[in-house]
């Protein structure tokens, strides 16, 4: 969608990405290597790219396969295993076999701008190793963020440091080039830049806590920020520039930050495998559907993802699709895609 936005629909990109989806995706915390995959082709030594036949080894899962199939770039596999090290030899081994015309590092909401002792943070690590990196490779790369706050764990003071790039997110375009992918794809972030491009406005309930997050003129925009001035704000991404492996960057996160995303991962992991199972009784679903909408509404909340729903809902990730069909059959006036609709 971005890409189309800022580039036009005619060149191709290769976007490098983790695989690190949420737990309703992949049950395994953390990000996922090139060793937890069947089926991915070598880009560079260091780099594999994840086509449509590619395969998660389960017990893991990943959006990237389905999301090979519907888009029409090269999708390449961001390992972070070997810290930001790892992940530097990755990115200078790419610009030297591909010598692309422009270098984009793109956040969604803007965390990545956060310093690290904000108390909205969630994911101070996956930022810094990013940020840590990109800062180290001999080549001009520009720092994108799109939808500032979306991800609600940035201030608006920190929202002011983007400045506006004239290109960002048009409808219909970019909408009909991304629709299939926002059926499915658990992306919360990513799926209110879609909305707020197709012109939703409100307040959107995300994540297990229930976090709200507005809906405004500035979601579907795109900013430039100096990657320096970044690096200068995050107390983390210096801290780890040298460091080789996944395990010392989390102690650093832990250090700095208090915190590491990966364990709370690990923590709601086992949570989760020690709840039971349910099944997915319609009637029992919208029942307690219409009392989270009416206490949701109470809140001032106007729309919720299909995540939150299933969180809510007290059911497990693997009944995502099933409850979003019911929902969507159920009530179809209520699904402003790729959003819910609490309604009035």
């Amino acid at each position: 969608m971005l890409h189309a936005a800022l580039y036009g629909d005619e060149d191709q990109a290769v976007i490098l990405t983790y695989a690190w989806d949420r737990l309703l995706i992949d049950p395994l915390p953390g990000p996922r290597g090139a060793d937890s995959f069947t089926g991915l082709e070598p880009v560079t030594q260091s780099v594999r790219s994840v086509p449509a036949e590619a395969q998660p080894i389960a017990p893991a899962g990943s959006t990237l396969p389905r999301l090979a199939t519907e888009l029409p770039h090269t999708l390449a596999l961001l390992d972070p295993h070997h810290g930001a090290e790892g992940i530097t030899r990755q990115l200078e081994e790419l610009v030297s076999h591909l010598a692309p015309a422009s270098i984009d590092l793109l956040d969604v909401g803007g965390d990545i701008l956060a310093q690290g002792d904000e108390p909205t943070l969630k994911s101070p690590l996956a930022h810094a190793l990013t940020l840590a990196a990109c800062c180290q490779v001999n080549a001009p790369i520009r720092l994108l963020v799109a939808g500032p706050g979306l991800d609600g764990e940035i201030s608006p003071t920190t929202c002011a440091l983007c400045s506006a790039l004239p290109s960002t997110p048009s409808r219909p375009r970019t909408w009909r080039r991304s629709a299939a992918s926002w059926k499915w794809h658990p992306s919360e972030a990513t799926a209110m830049l879609a909305a707020t491009a197709r012109g939703a406005r409100g307040i959107c309930e995300v994540r297990d806590a229930g976090l709200p997050v507005p809906l405004t003129d500035e979601g579907p925009t795109v900013h430039e920020v100096d990657l320096d001035d970044a690096v200068s704000r995050n107390s983390l991404a210096p801290a780890i520039m040298t460091i080789a492996t996944l395990d010392e960057a989390e102690a650093h996160s832990r250090e700095i930050c208090g915190f590491s995303e990966i364990d709370y991962e690990r923590n709601k992991a086992a949570w989760l495998t020690e709840r039971p199972p349910t099944k997915l009784d319609p009637d029992d679903v919208l029942s307690r559907l219409d009392q989270f909408q009416s206490e949701a509404r109470a809140r001032g909340v106007t729309h919720t993802t299909f995540r939150h729903l299933t969180e809510v809902l007290h059911l497990s990730g693997s009944q995502r699709d099933e409850l979003r069909r019911l929902l969507i059959h159920s009530r179809p006036g209520q699904y402003d895609a790729p959003l819910w609709s609490i309604g009035a």
